[in-house]
């Protein structure tokens, strides 16, 4: 359903198309957008990265000749990304699109990215040294297990969405649980993310669980063929291994592989299950937002449909 306003036919109309990890986004994406002269902003946290290319599923130089394509390639691997950098740049490219008069299309599967561009984030401000300090020590102290089981138990809702190798996240959401008493999700629900400049329209992919399970695994395969350990080993020879963008999904289980720390059965098993974890995540932040239009990724034509209305 169109997020409206009484101001909202005022405002820039923007489609999103969103689904889990290996949902067929990039396809339905590069089908749809060519018929509504539109431009597409990707809202895929890794994709950003340049040299990260087969294992982000990026679209190919090829298909970006099809569509026009922003925020992929913005940053070198060392260099800081995240929301609020993203919520920047992406409001910057939809600006220029509408002094364009050139329809936008956000696609991607993180969550956070997608509403820190629609709807804004909320200051949280920053924790004080001591609170910090101490954070820190329990890390090194006791490890990033027991940190995220601490998360478990004082802010489930926030520890749900968050990978248990996500560090900074982790670390960041127990400074603000010891700075103010108050989870990380509490915060964020209060604010309700009210900055919402846009009318949009999202559209979502579902599919059944074994059919997703299937594609993930197939896409595992393709990539593997396409050369993706060859990317990693280039990438290792360049940047430390633990870097942001090198503990992401795939990356960090192959890299597990070529310094022998698993066997390739074991990485192949662990990527598997991981990638299943992370596909239940995403699906759980998008299913909750009453604003999905939830569509099979077969089911072009309906999509098409339902962007004609919305565009006019």
């Amino acid at each position: 359903m169109e997020s409206t306003t009484p101001h909202s036919q005022k405002k820039p109309r923007v489609a999103v198309l969103v689904g889990a990890t290996a949902s067929g986004k990039t396809a339905v994406a590069l089908a749809l957008a060519p018929g509504f002269g539109a431009e597409i902003v990707n809202a895929d946290s890794l994709q950003v990265y340049r040299e990260l290319d087969i294992g982000t599923a990026k679209p190919t130089a090829s298909e970006r000749t099809l569509v026009p394509h922003h925020l992929i390639d913005v940053v070198d691997p060392p260099e800081p990304y995240d929301a609020a950098r993203y919520s920047q740049e992406g409001r910057e490219v939809l600006a220029q699109l509408a002094g364009r008069g050139t329809p936008p299309f956000v696609v991607g599967g993180t969550g956070l990215y997608l509403k820190a561009l629609l709807s804004g984030l909320f200051a949280e401000g920053e924790p004080a040294p001591g609170v910090r300090d101490r954070v820190r020590r329990d890390l090194g102290a006791l490890g990033l297990p027991a940190l995220y089981a601490r998360l478990l138990h004082l802010d489930p809702a926030t520890a749900a969405r968050l990978h248990p190798h996500d560090t900074y996240r982790i670390v960041r959401a127990l400074e603000v649980l010891e700075a103010t008493g108050r989870p990380l999700s509490e915060f964020i629900a209060a604010h309700r993310f009210q900055d919402t400049p846009y009318a949009v329209l999202k559209l979502g992919l579902m599919l059944p669980r074994e059919e997703l399970y299937r594609k993930i695994e197939l896409r595992v395969e393709l990539m593997l063929e396409a050369g993706w350990l060859h990317e990693i080993e280039g990438l290792l020879r360049r940047y430390p291994p633990d870097l942001k963008p090198l503990q992401a999904l795939g990356y960090r289980h192959f890299i597990n592989y070529l310094t022998g720390r698993w066997s390739w059965d074991e990485a192949l098993t662990l990527l598997t299950r991981d990638t299943r974890r992370y596909a239940k995540r995403q699906l759980t932040w998008f299913g909750s937002d009453p604003e999905v239009r939830w569509f099979h990724p077969d089911q072009v034509e309906e999509m098409a449909g339902a962007l004609a209305e919305f565009f006019g």
